[in-house]
């Protein structure tokens, strides 16, 4: 799914040396760098699923069969397929046919590089290179350069899987039994991806790992401690002491902060993604008979809402690696980039 996010193509021939290279060549060699960034989330998504699921090994309690026959909506954890548990669940299935599809559309879009694109090709160099002014504007343009495969690519899994999700089917196709009102599905085919919060942590764990490399790339390890625990400012004297043995202190504060950092990630898109799928269930089954036109104004705000988490996700992501990587003598005069409240 990787393919098309390693790059930023223009419209503008590059000249290096005496040799031409046309954007279509650069923008086809440098797709093929991640291609394998998505097999390793959804391994590790799915190593964290098996996990989850071998919890369960000893089957549930009455009293968990009791409360699941009771709770309306979607369950808070994916359901293995198979009915005795296992390792693949209806959420990976998800991811892995958005992957798959994102991957094999781009190399569709880019199979044949125009130098005047058009089509699927048009489409994905200015979905691209939009993203690239974006993060560049945040940023900077050295870092960007560095670290734009990530982010970029962050950004249209996550758009994607939560979009995909709100596809009719996704939650009502699946095994049940039958009720006073019906049909029940208890354990459906597919569930959102982003909506089981292993895929979620996993995207959240593999950004602190890339986010610890960049930093140590950045400043080095004495340039990293020194940048949670050294002094701010210019100052002599005992103030300078107060100040060094404050920021000593708020240094561990920082640790804590940053440790925490793939908690809030993972769990900020999980619940929000959750919690409108929910919110559309409740909506199909508030009226009998209306179940079909309720949740039509929410599935337009699920759209919008799909787009501001992977959004979030993006740029929470890029300013934590910004404000550990870049020094104050290189972002001076910049613009005041947006912060997490």
């Amino acid at each position: 799914m990787g393919q098309f996010l390693a790059l930023r193509s223009t419209s503008r021939f590059e000249i290096t040396g005496t040799v031409v290279v046309s954007p279509g060549a650069i923008f086809l060699e440098r797709m093929r760098l991640i291609s394998t960034i998505w097999m390793l989330v959804l391994l590790l998504c799915g190593s964290l699923g098996g996990y989850a699921q071998e919890a369960q090994t000893n089957g549930p309690s009455a009293v968990q069969v009791e409360a699941k026959h009771e709770e309306h909506g979607l369950s808070q954890k994916a359901e293995a397929l198979r009915k005795d548990g296992g390792f693949v669940t209806n959420s990976m299935i998800i991811s892995w046919i958005v992957a798959l599809g994102l991957i094999a559309f781009a190399r569709i879009a880019t199979r044949n590089i125009k130098d005047v694109p058009s089509g699927a090709q048009n489409f994905w160099e200015w979905l691209v290179e939009s993203l690239y002014d974006f993060l560049e504007g945040i940023i900077g343009p050295d870092l960007v350069k560095k670290t734009f495969w990530f982010f970029a690519t962050i950004f249209i899994f996550i758009l994607f899987t939560n979009w995909f999700g709100l596809i009719p089917g996704v939650g009502t196709i699946g095994w049940g039994e039958q009720g006073p009102h019906g049909f029940v599905v208890t354990r459906p085919l597919f569930r959102g991806g982003n909506a089981d919060l292993n895929m979620t942590s996993a995207m959240a764990m593999i950004f602190m790992v890339l986010w610890l490399i960049w930093a140590l790339q950045a400043n080095g390890i004495g340039g990293f401690i020194g940048h949670l625990f050294g002094a701010k400012g210019e100052s002599t004297g005992f103030l300078r002491v107060l100040l060094v043995v404050i920021f000593f202190l708020v240094g561990f504060l920082e640790i804590f902060s940053i440790l925490f950092r793939p908690v809030s990630l993972s769990f900020r898109l999980y619940g929000n993604v959750f919690a409108g799928e929910n919110m559309l269930e409740a909506m199909s089954s508030l009226v009998p008979g209306l179940g079909w036109l309720l949740p039509v104004p929410f599935y337009f705000m699920e759209l919008l809402v799909g787009v501001v988490q992977a959004l979030v996700f993006t740029l929470l992501t890029a300013v934590f690696t910004m404000l550990i990587c870049l020094h104050d003598d290189e972002d001076h005069g910049k613009a005041h980039a947006p912060a997490e409240h």
